[in-house]
């Protein structure tokens, strides 16, 4: 299974922005992009003074970003878009749908994670289920009506009683539902644009894509 292993404080740097990558640790003074808000290497101060980004640039820089906020490897991230296409609706739009599905992006945003890397791995340990079943694909993609459970077995671990009283004071987007106390999660519909709250401009994405 394909992953990025690299510092991803280089990301951010490398598009200008918090992607929000680690969590915690990009809320506070410890964030690359608070002390070294520039791309990486030898030549990334000078970066900043380069010439105008082309059209084709700003598109790839979009494309890039939306993979990287979601850790997607780009021969799944084409094959979510060839999906989103064959879907009714926006193209962009269905590929942000697609990606706020996947099964380490729902723990993400239940709050069982910071982010959604350490999401990925909760998922790979198998510590939850998805309808009663165990699921360790963090690429699952979920559907209306499914509920997302901490295993039993897992609720002792340290970090899930810890999870717990954070749980309390957390929110969930609109399209899911979250009961703190019973460790567990439903889809409660798709999500629709107003809810993926992540600064990307989806049509850049799909004029990449259709050039």
């Amino acid at each position: 299974m394909a992953r990025y292993t690299d510092a991803v404080c280089k990301l951010c740097r490398r598009e200008g922005q918090k992607l929000f990558l680690k969590g915690e640790r990009c809320m506070g003074n410890k964030c690359a992009m608070e002390n070294r808000a520039f791309p990486p290497g030898a030549h990334g101060k000078k970066a900043t003074f380069r010439r105008k980004v082309s059209d084709f640039g700003m598109q790839l820089r979009e494309k890039q970003k939306a993979r990287r906020i979601y850790g997607v490897m780009e021969r799944q991230f084409r094959r979510y878009f060839k999906e989103a296409t064959r879907r009714k609706g926006l193209t962009g739009e269905n590929l942000l749908s697609i990606l706020e599905s996947r099964l380490d992006n729902v723990v993400y945003r239940l709050g069982f994670a910071d982010s959604r890397a350490q999401a990925r791995q909760l998922v790979l340990h198998g510590h939850f289920e998805v309808n009663g079943r165990k699921t360790d694909v963090p690429s699952y993609l979920v559907e209306q009506g499914d509920v997302i459970t901490v295993k039993t077995n897992s609720r002792g671990n340290t970090f899930f009683k810890e999870r717990a009283q954070v749980l309390q004071t957390k929110s969930s987007p609109a399209w899911l539902g979250l009961e703190a106390v019973a460790m567990r999660g439903a889809v409660l519909g798709e999500p629709s644009r107003e809810d993926i709250a992540i600064p990307l401009n989806e049509q850049l994405i799909v004029e990449y894509y259709s050039r």
